[in-house]
């Protein structure tokens, strides 16, 4: 699904409205869209007591839409309509729906009064996306009305919870809290990116008229939510004539003496994808520890260091070359950098991608993805951490682009870059998982569904990071944000899979 900036918004407006949809008709559309959504979340609306709570653009000729049709078809129980100006300031269309509005009987204050404090439901139509800066005025008092006023109701803000700027997820000045957001056409940036989206309750898309083919392939328009419709194809039904060697064969290079556990999950988590066979290669005093995580998982010895650590040797002796051979995808991490010019896929993460920080070499030779933390970035493009959150889609697509390869910057929201340009944000996680293993999880997750599908790579690597977010967030809900441990993902991940099969 496309994230629209508000001008790219305000293109896709124009353009439809060009091709002969006018904007009346896309403004009524819009307060259609957000009177089903209410009437589906807060039924039975007749019983409710309603305030709507108009601005002076667009923004609140959707909230006056709203208002004629709850007067003339829902008749709630109380239906109050407050403006943020007098009517004379409105213009266009939002002045014409304010005509109708009053047509059909409806009247308006400009104050929310006493009798308004025990509304049950409000909508917030008070400020769009053409927001620049902090709400002001007469906006920031009604804001302040929705935050303070109205103790018994539920909030359903249209297109965005006002006061909140579209195009980011840093905000400025106070917002109208929302428990229910209806956006319009797709979403925008700041129902999308922390902290921002967390302030939007609920979020509901809903169409009302412009052409998809107006945003959905234009390859300009390069932010994206991932979500199970774009990957769910991965997880249709295997054919009853299967066997192993169809799934892939997930090569995990990790584990020095020490960090075993970390080899061990990644390996597990091939299996646990899908993968039809995953081997472990390790400092060979590793080998029996790894070997005893699962009877599942086969392993490779390799030379080591002093310290327990893959020796470069291994590249020397044979053992590394034996290791390699017949395998689908590679998932590179703790206790070893990487084999740059294998042609097969490689997942790169933890030491293997402080190996290629010190070289700066990403090798050419095969696909490449990487799923660095914040920490793991800087090395990798020389940017501190502070720079490279406060703008992590830009700098994750920047390196994507810059080393053709893809990019996973972990994180809240994570982003996904690819040598395109286009990136996808993630929304599923949890703050449980900000504990020991889970990235490790994250890799061989990876690498299985690579494993299986090593020419969609685009779609394993998303399939990965929203199933392993799911997983996280369904453990957090049974086993609380502090309890849950790298390995209670497993548990989960049949869950989050199925989640995923039902978009099929």
């Amino acid at each position: 699904m496309k994230v629209l900036t508000a001008a790219q918004m305000r293109e896709v407006d124009r353009r439809t409205i060009e091709s002969g949809i006018p904007g009346i008709v896309l403004m009524e559309n819009a307060g259609h869209r957000v009177l089903e959504t209410m009437a589906h979340k807060f039924a039975p609306l007749r019983d409710q007591r309603i305030v709507v709570l108009c601005g002076n653009g667009n923004n609140g000729g959707d909230g006056l839409v709203i208002a004629r049709q709850l007067l003339t078809r829902i008749r709630p129980r109380q239906l109050h309509v407050v403006l943020a100006g007098d009517g004379a300031e409105m213009h266009g269309d939002a002045a014409a729906n304010l005509r109708l509005f009053q047509a059909a009987g409806g009247n308006y204050l400009l104050d929310i009064s006493p009798e308004m404090r025990s509304s049950t439901l409000i909508v917030d139509a008070l400020l769009g996306t053409g927001l620049d800066g902090p709400a002001r005025g007469r906006s920031l008092d009604l804001i302040r009305g929705i935050n303070n006023d109205f103790p018994l109701a539920k909030v359903v803000a249209v297109d965005i919870p006002s006061g909140m700027q579209s195009d980011t997820g840093t905000q400025q000045g106070e917002i109208a809290r929302a428990d229910v957001t209806v956006t319009f056409t797709a979403p925008k940036l700041c129902h999308v990116l922390g902290p921002a989206c967390y302030s939007i309750g609920e979020l509901h898309v809903a169409p009302i008229g412009s052409p998809a083919a107006l945003f959905e392939t234009d390859d300009n328009i390069r932010l994206n939510l991932s979500g199970p419709e774009r990957f769910a194809h991965l997880f249709r039904p295997r054919d009853r004539n299967s066997n192993k060697g169809m799934y892939g064969h997930v090569l995990v290079i990790a584990g020095a003496r020490g960090k075993t556990g970390a080899a061990g999950m990644a390996g597990i988590a091939a299996l646990r994808a899908g993968a039809g066979l995953s081997t472990v290669a390790s400092a060979a005093s590793a080998i029996s520890t790894i070997s005893g995580y699962a009877p599942e998982l086969m392993t490779e010895p390799l030379a080591e260091t002093a310290g327990g650590a893959v020796s470069v040797a291994a590249f020397d002796d044979g053992s590394m070359e034996r290791a390699l051979s017949r395998k689908t995808v590679i998932a590179a991490g703790p206790g070893l950098g990487t084999h740059e010019e294998s042609p097969v896929p490689m997942v790169l993460d933890a030491d293997a991608l402080n190996s290629l920080a010190e070289r700066g070499d990403f090798g050419s030779a095969g696909p490449r993805v990487l799923t660095p933390h914040p920490g793991e970035m800087s090395r990798l493009c020389g940017k501190s951490i502070d720079e490279i959150q406060k703008d992590r889609i830009g700098t994750a697509s920047a390196f994507a682009q810059q080393h053709r390869l893809a990019v996973v910057l972990k994180g809240d929201r994570t982003a996904i870059a690819f040598p395109s340009g286009q990136v996808w944000i993630n929304p599923t996680g949890s703050p449980a998982m900000a504990t020991g293993g889970t990235g490790d999880v994250l890799t061989g997750l990876t690498a299985g569904l690579i494993a299986q599908s090593p020419g969609d790579l685009e779609s394993a690597v998303l399939a990965a990071v929203w199933l392993h977010g799911r997983a996280g967030e369904l453990a957090a809900a049974e086993l609380g944000e502090k309890s849950m441990i790298a390995t209670d993902l497993f548990r989960y991940l049949p869950e989050a899979m199925r989640d995923v099969a039902h978009a099929l």
